[in-house]
């Protein structure tokens, strides 16, 4: 189910802007879990994406999510100004924010049962995924659609994910000693 903001007539629509989509932050925190991480990287392509296509940047949104170890922190703080332009009120340091996102992603190279931490990596990310929804929602040039209900896409990444979970649980609580 989608609930569709509406634009008034006398409002113009930034075409450039391709439709926005936005989720709940539980969505948003499963889906991150569920995948081990792989949705926030499509999460930071898109919030890239938005910022290519509403500022007319030009970057390569790919580009920047495979190097966001380099272009995170200047995300953050894009998002955090472009929420701001909106009134958002809340307020969050992109440096601490990075900082812990890329120490918990390092995190995935420790022994078993440790590495399982780095999935709450998530954390660092929830600050600028509220401030991106709420700016986006609150944008009256674009339009928005609030997806009230995972999608078939993510019903798969869903089921996809848990599968692996599962495999992974059974492993780690079955696997043999090396």
């Amino acid at each position: 189910m989608e609930n569709q903001y509406e634009v008034p007539d006398n409002l113009e629509i930034d075409e450039a802007v391709e439709p926005q989509e936005v989720i709940s932050l539980n969505k948003f925190v499963i889906l991150c879990i569920l995948t081990f991480g792989l949705y926030q990287i499509w999460w930071i392509y898109k919030a890239w994406r938005f910022f290519q296509q509403k500022d007319r940047l030009d970057i390569m949104p790919a580009a920047r999510t495979i190097f966001s170890i380099i272009f995170l922190n200047s995300l953050f703080k894009r998002i955090l100004s472009f929420a701001r332009e909106k009134d958002y009120e809340e307020d969050y340091t992109s440096e601490l924010l990075v900082a812990g996102f890329i120490i918990f992603n390092i995190m995935a190279r420790l022994p078993d049962f440790y590495w399982l931490v780095s999935v709450l990596g998530v954390i660092f990310l929830i600050q600028p995924f509220k401030a991106f929804n709420y700016a986006r929602v609150n944008a009256s040039d674009l339009i928005v659609t609030e997806r009230t209900s995972f999608s078939g896409r993510h019903i798969v990444l869903i089921v996809l994910g848990s599968i692996m979970w599962i495999l992974v649980l059974i492993g780690l609580f079955f696997g043999v000693e090396s």
